[in-house]
């Protein structure tokens, strides 16, 4: 695979293999799933549930879901799987235990109305209403970039309290302050992910802070796909990630007697 640059001007290569002391954290569209039209409309490899579930396995536990989607709709596409994960980038957050914390939903009225009304008027454009968040598709009309843009900034012009997020062919109000590294962060903290080596894939601009809180923790950063990044590893698709988890499972999988590294649990923190 070609090298990439990255935002820090430092060259992207492939990631190394994964040791058996890392913590996994993985987004999901674009990642381990390729982008559909529409959120509903992706598909998700046969193979894909049981690979998680051997990677989980062998990590520990130490594996989490870390997406811009509800964790309901994650549990959905990779049921029986319940991995821990956060979601809506951080305002759901689910522990290995399976407690659930979740922030309180802002006042998403005045957006959804504005997001509304430019779907009416705009074919292609699809609207999603998250538990704390607004997200306005355009991928079906990408042309429509700006003028979604433009009404979505509008929308949170008097409110401080949310934010605007720029995924692919997505614009996302949310409430401000949180993000996929604050929620990788409080993973960090807890048993079976504290003490381990930190591992994030993502392919979006919203996995950014997430890869700016791994790499300082000496953990791995993984960019899929191109564009600038932060991170100072790349895979060029799911395709590629899938291949990847593969290939750690299986060497993973010869080396059953390679525990020295795995960490003691450690207490979960106080909150």
């Amino acid at each position: 695979m070609p090298k990439s640059s990255s935002n820090s001007s430092n060259t992207s290569q492939l990631p190394p293999p994964l040791g058996r002391d890392a913590a996994l954290f993985l987004d999901f569209d674009g990642t381990l799933v390729g982008l559909a039209p529409t959120p509903e409309a992706i598909e998700i490899p046969p193979a894909l549930v049981p690979l998680l579930g051997d990677l989980r396995e062998q990590l520990g536990g130490a594996l989490a879901v870390v997406s811009g989607r509800q964790i309901d709709s994650i549990d959905r596409f990779l049921a029986p799987l319940r991995l821990p994960a956060a979601g809506e980038h951080g305002v759901q957050r689910r522990d290995a235990a399976g407690r659930m914390q979740e922030q309180r939903p802002p006042d998403l009225v005045p957006v959804l109305d504005i997001a509304n009304e430019l779907a009416r008027v705009h074919e292609g454009l699809l609207v999603e209403r998250k538990h704390a968040a607004i997200a306005l598709h355009y991928r079906l009309a990408p042309q429509l970039e700006a003028v979604c843009r433009d009404a979505m900034s509008r929308a949170i012009a008097n409110h401080p309290q949310l934010e605007l997020m720029h995924g692919k062919f997505v614009f996302e109000v949310k409430p401000a302050g949180v993000n996929k590294g604050i929620a990788i962060d409080a993973f960090m903290t807890e048993a079976p992910f504290a003490g381990r080596t930190p591992v994030f894939l993502g392919d979006d601009t919203t996995d950014e802070s997430g890869f700016a809180v791994v790499q300082p923790r000496g953990g791995v950063a993984i960019k899929v796909g191109s564009g600038p990044s932060l991170a100072l590893h790349r895979l060029e698709s799911p395709l590629a990630v899938y291949e990847w988890l593969v290939q750690a499972r299986d060497m993973l999988a010869a080396r059953p007697q390679d525990t020295a590294s795995q960490p003691e649990e450690s207490p979960r923190s106080p909150r």
